[in-house]
């Protein structure tokens, strides 16, 4: 499967950061992630469950959800983005078998950046928010711009923990977890199901989140 390589808005530090981080993590990822990243094969339940034809997963990394979802949902259309190239080659590798209903693209995801080449039904961000510092508001508004009426938002992602030296080595390793996705994804969607959930005897909490596409005339309200 061919990675389509479409034009980058001016690189931020953030972005240069995300690449730096990946370029060496890449190799490792699937291996390690499984024992702090929990919660992901429960988000994915959720969506089967819910059967949206098209699914945008932002941050795909090695796609390992998306070759997931491909197993799971015969039918699905599945598109994810990343800004590591590093872990687009594994995604491309983990989801050769789905090539036909999979596309990759290696790009930020950001309100100004160009339109996919369909329209999802549902849009994932699986671990990926909390590494958006600064971004994360901006990449739910382009969920809102992507998604249509109807559309769906599906969240996991690390919430908050009560211990500060934790939460400063967490922000070490470009990971914000301070309970700030939770007032942004209400800000912009109807909350379907929220569940945090506590992680390692409570050294942090992490948060599932549904949510269908907010009338814009209420995002005030």
């Amino acid at each position: 499967m061919k990675i389509t390589h479409l034009p980058l808005s001016p690189a931020t530090r953030q972005q240069g950061a995300m690449q730096s981080y990946y370029r060496w993590h890449a190799v490792v990822y699937d291996a390690t992630r499984w024992t702090f990243l929990f919660g992901r094969n429960a988000i994915l339940q959720k969506m089967v469950a819910l059967n949206p034809g098209t699914v945008l997963e932002v941050g795909c990394g090695t796609g390992r959800n998306l070759k997931r979802l491909a197993g799971l949902m015969p039918d699905v259309q599945l598109v994810g983005v990343d800004v590591s190239s590093d872990m687009l080659k594994r995604a491309t590798r983990a989801s050769r078998r789905f090539s036909r209903r999979v596309l990759l693209f290696e790009r930020a995801y950001k309100p100004d950046a160009q339109a996919w080449p369909v329209q999802p039904d549902a849009i994932l961000f699986s671990y990926a928010l909390t590494m958006f510092n600064p971004g994360a508001e901006e990449a739910l508004d382009r969920a809102l711009s992507d998604l249509p009426a109807d559309g769906m938002v599906a969240v996991v992602d690390f919430h908050d923990t009560p211990f500060p030296f934790f939460r400063w080595w967490m922000g070490k390793n470009h990971v914000r977890m301070e309970g700030h996705l939770a007032p942004m994804l209400e800000k912009r969607f109807v909350t379907r199901e929220k569940v945090i959930v506590r992680a390692w005897f409570g050294l942090w909490r992490y948060i599932l989140y549904i949510g269908v596409k907010r009338n814009p005339d209420l995002m005030s309200t």
